[in-house]
């Protein structure tokens, strides 16, 4: 394992990275998951979506983020409701004090922003709530921006691949920051991140991964040492 990217070893434009980009490139055409949120580019409903999703399974969300939409179709009627209301709509979901950052960054919104979802990530960052990822992927998801994200399946996927290894917390390592920026195309990196999400909770799982399906085994360092 190696704990940096070497520049003498000009990482960025190796083979093995194009590689791995058109393996995974070709994986998606075929095997992106749908859900609701990946069908509109509305700010508030991704900005709900990415809320509700936080440490949570994707398709738990599903019903209680259309119930929660249909409720509060909008940032206003939203800023409306009651933190009670809020909490008792997500309690399936657990992570209870979601809710009240939730209402607390819709007021702000409408105090600060005029009641429209900010498209910059550091007045994002400034929100109750919103972590580095949350930030990025409503920029990336919300406002067509080339932001790269990165969570637990991304950090998977990079440290078995390249045989990097980040710190702790996954969310606050520089190595697997930096190596996911670098690692993304220069194009359509929303659907490069949903490609990573995707493939590291479906295929390069945390238990037991699907190595004989893996279209990136035949240079996997992971594979190549277990």
């Amino acid at each position: 394992m190696i704990s940096k990217i070497s520049k003498d070893a000009d990482w960025l434009e190796t083979e093995k990275l194009h590689w791995f980009r058109q393996q995974l490139t070709i994986w998606a055409d075929d095997n992106l998951r749908d859900f609701p949120w990946r069908r509109t580019t509305d700010p508030y409903a991704i900005f709900v979506a990415e809320f509700l999703l936080q440490k949570t399974d994707a398709a738990k969300v599903v019903p209680i983020y259309e119930t929660f939409l249909a409720r509060y179709p909008t940032i206003e009627s939203l800023s409306l409701a009651s933190v009670t209301e809020v909490v008792t709509l997500l309690q399936p979901l657990g992570l209870h004090f979601r809710a009240k950052r939730l209402c607390e960054s819709v007021q702000k919104i409408n105090a600060f922003y005029d009641g429209k979802i900010p498209d910059a990530e550091a007045q994002l960052l400034a929100l109750p709530g919103v972590g580095k990822y949350t930030a990025r992927s409503i920029c990336a998801h919300a406002f067509g921006q080339q932001q790269v994200i990165l969570d637990t399946n991304v950090a998977r996927i990079l440290e078995r691949f390249f045989g990097l290894q980040g710190g702790r917390v996954k969310s606050r390592c520089k190595i697997l920051w930096k190596a996911a920026e670098q690692v993304a195309p220069h194009e359509e990196v929303g659907k490069w991140n949903l490609t990573l999400l995707d493939f590291g909770a479906t295929v390069c799982t945390a238990r037991k991964p699907h190595c004989g399906k893996c279209p990136l085994q035949e240079h996997c360092n992971y594979l190549r040492l277990n």
